[in-house]
């Protein structure tokens, strides 16, 4: 085509008689003749490569015992060695038609190969045959072709066509489960040849040496499995004829004998096996082997689920700690799970031990925790409900100061003040459990407090039940606070009364206590030393066993609706803490209860004071300024209130920052603090202390609706402070102020 465009334009040049034309087309025709020159040049110079090449390749590649082949990028074949020719004599255009019958999908493999080599120069493969394997290799020539070369291998062992002369069923299949070989045996045994794995397994492979169950020709077929790693990720698999057993459940003399308890269960959770430790352990007769969900429960799932995925290898195995079900519900044990195989047959065994003093600690440290936890918000609760009960007695204080007995509203002013009392010691209840009330104690003999309690507990009792005092001789004194301890007392006597409807008998007796050694009880720990214990004993319908260790619980009660808050007994839970000592309960349904208030002796004496009258408190005008920092409005507005009534002068802060901000005007004269302790930001104690730098003779009174001892030892650094617990009424403020200051 081109060499007759150039010979158009050679013609055109000759016959026209113009110059200007026949130049410019003389040009054109000369360079199109060249070019068709330089091409065919350049295709002779090709040949001739590619004949060098061939040449090459033939004296290199001839005499090559493996076949080899050279491919464009198609894949047509375009040089063959002999060994290529004798091998696959069919003599097809491409490689993959030759390769058709050699192994399975060979445009896949051949495909995957050439690209790799194409781009990293060369690539290599082990591929499985009917013969053994063959390792396919390829690199990659120049003008876009491939040098293939096949090196086959027979399957180690085997003789003649490979594995069809073994007598074991064999086949080969890939990692997708694609059936690649099936020797003789293997096809008689099924019948003919299967395209995957699932056509001739019932149920997913599992691991050699363990029994399966094949799809044959004339039924079912059991066999042990026998698995060997071929080349290229390829699976070998021979199935072994299974020889007779004895009953699955027939235990070993080794296993029987085995001082740990065992147990031996199917992937589906039915019991083979349980050793004569195991039987002993869960209460088992030799002939009756329950299931695992009929043993064991407690795990949040079906406990067959777990041993089922322990069994098929979804979980490595592990302990949990189970309920014994046929125990009872106290009773736990640790199960531990393995996978096994025993006589081809996958199972699971199970290692138990006895864990019920281990869940019995677990359960004892979350009664701890959750105690402590109900104290803490108790506690807090608390703190909130006195600055209410403070603002709203405070106020009803003012209110009372305008009203007589005469004014119609004062009964109403009364009730009101009555019942914030209440809520204050219900709120003390709560704070006495959480062990953050204010506690005053002393040195207490025992049996002159139960003395003077005597004529009031017998009021208390009634005519029914009887109440008998029994008093240790030699009883040291105690330190507590003489009112929350009789309050405890007789909390634990109307406790008493309450549970002998019919009558009875309480008691009350002291005993002296020496202990040698720590007494551990009830997750609690009593030192050794000497203790005075109080018993208080009734004989009444005692507490249930389930009920014993949530009875100091606040809000916990047996009691009928309204005729308890549930307060009682987790008071005095928090005032035996709160006061050093302990308390123990114990009791029997039908029978009655003890209760046990430990208390360590305090024999050394106080240090003597002269003894000095009481003078009584003198209220007179107030005479000073009072800075007054209180973060609750209410409060600070009462207090501020009942301060200036008494003609002090108040300056109010609701926050630590502005108490220190107001105090920088170094005119301003003040003789008290009156603060809260617990605010927002800076508390109570951290401010006095900066701001008693410069001025060191001011007085500090602290406010809180938490207990004394919680600041005690902050307040034990600041000179010249008391502490004033919330809720207080108005006259508690001004006298406390005046004390202060007088």
């Amino acid at each position: 085509m081109i060499v007759a465009v150039a010979v158009m334009v050679l013609a055109v040049a000759l016959a026209t008689s113009q110059p200007l034309l026949r130049w410019p087309a003389l040009v054109s025709g000369a360079t199109l003749l060249g070019l068709v020159g330089a091409l065919v040049a350049l295709a002779q110079w090709r040949r001739h490569r590619a004949g060098q090449l061939d040449r090459r390749l033939a004296s290199l590649m001839a005499q090559d015992a493996a076949p080899c082949f050279t491919t464009d990028s198609l894949g047509e074949i375009g040089f063959r060695n002999a060994a290529a020719t004798a091998r696959f004599p069919t003599g097809a255009a491409t490689l993959v038609a030759t390769l058709a019958e050699h192994f399975a999908a060979p445009s896949s493999v051949l495909f995957r190969l050439q690209t790799r080599a194409a781009a990293q120069g060369a690539a290599r493969e082990d591929v499985v045959t009917r013969r053994g394997h063959t390792r396919l290799s390829v690199h990659r020539l120049e003008r876009g072709q491939f040098l293939w070369r096949l090196e086959e291998f027979q399957d180690r062992g085997s003789t003649g066509r490979g594995s069809d002369g073994l007598s074991l069923p064999m086949l080969t299949a890939n990692k997708q489960g694609v059936v690649l070989f099936t020797n003789e045996a293997m096809r008689r045994l099924l019948g003919g040849r299967p395209k995957r794995l699932d056509r001739v397994f019932t149920a997913p492979l599992l691991h050699s040496g363990e029994e399966v169950e094949v799809t044959g020709a004339d039924g079912p077929v059991r066999a042990i499995l026998a698995e060997v790693e071929g080349m290229a990720e390829r699976r070998e698999i021979y199935l072994l004829p299974v020889s007779n057993r004895a009953d699955a459940r027939a235990a070993s003399t080794d296993f029987e004998q085995v001082p740990v308890p065992l147990l031996s269960f199917a992937p589906d959770g039915a019991l083979r096996q349980a050793n004569r430790a195991a039987r002993d352990l869960l209460h088992l007769a030799a002939e009756a082997l329950p299931p695992v969900h009929d043993l064991f429960d407690g795990l949040g799932r079906p406990v067959g689920d777990w041993l089922a995925d322990v069994a098929a290898e979804r979980l490595p195995g592990g302990a949990q700690v189970l309920n014994a079900r046929s125990l009872g519900p106290e009773v736990f044990v640790q199960v531990t799970l393995k996978r096994t195989a025993e006589g081809g047959r996958p199972g699971v065994l199970a290692v138990l031990q006895d864990a019920t003093a281990l869940k019995t600690l677990e359960a004892q440290m979350a009664q701890s925790q959750k105690m402590q936890a109900i104290g803490q918000l108790a506690g807090g609760v608390a703190h909130d409900f006195n600055n209410l009960l403070t603002a709203i007695s405070g106020h009803c204080d003012l209110l009372l100061l305008r009203h007589d007995s005469s004014d119609p509203d004062y009964a109403d002013l009364i009730q009101i003040h009555q019942n914030a009392n209440r809520a204050a010691a219900l709120v003390g209840q709560l704070l006495a459990f959480s062990r953050k009330q204010t506690l005053k104690p002393e040195r207490l003999d025992l049996q002159d407090l139960l003395s003077d309690l005597t004529h009031l507990l017998n009021r208390l009792v009634g005519e029914k039940v009887k109440l008998r005092l029994a008093h240790a001789p030699d009883l040291g004194p105690i330190r507590a606070d003489r009112r929350k301890l009789e309050q405890v007392i007789l909390n634990l006597v109307v406790n008493a009364r309450d549970a002998m409807a019919e009558g009875g008998t309480i008691r009350i007796e002291t005993e002296a206590v020496e202990l040698h050694a720590e007494m551990r009880r009830d997750r609690a720990v009593v030192p050794p030393g000497d203790y005075a214990v109080v018993r208080v004993s009734d004989t009444g319908c005692g507490i249930p066993e389930d009920r014993l260790q949530k009875i100091f619980e606040p809000f916990f009660t047996t009691k009928k609706v309204g005729e308890g808050t549930g307060l009682g007994l987790s008071m005095a839970y928090g005032i035996v803490k709160q006061s050093g000592g302990f308390i123990f309960v114990d009791s029997t349904e039908g029978e009655g209860t003890v209760f046990s208030l430990w208390f360590p002796i305090h024999a050394a004496p106080e240090a003597a004071l002269p003894a000095e009258a009481p003078r009584p408190m003198v209220m007179r005008p107030g005479e000073g300024v009072v800075l007054l920092v209180e973060d609750e409005a209410p409060v600070r507005a009462f207090a501020s209130r009942a301060l200036r009534m008494r003609g002090y002068t108040v300056l109010e802060a609701e926050n630590a920052e502005e108490a220190l901000k107001t105090l920088e005007d170094p005119a301003l004269a003040v003789d008290v603090f009156v603060t809260d302790v617990v605010m927002p930001g800076m508390d109570g104690p951290s401010w006095v202390k900066r701001a008693l730098e410069d001025r060191p003779n001011v007085r500090v009174i602290f406010v809180s609706g938490y207990a004394e001892d919680s600041l005690a030892e902050m307040q034990s650094r600041i000179p010249n402070s008391v502490f004033l617990p919330k809720p207080f009424s108005l006259s508690d403020l001004t006298a406390t102020v005046q004390g202060q200051l007088h």
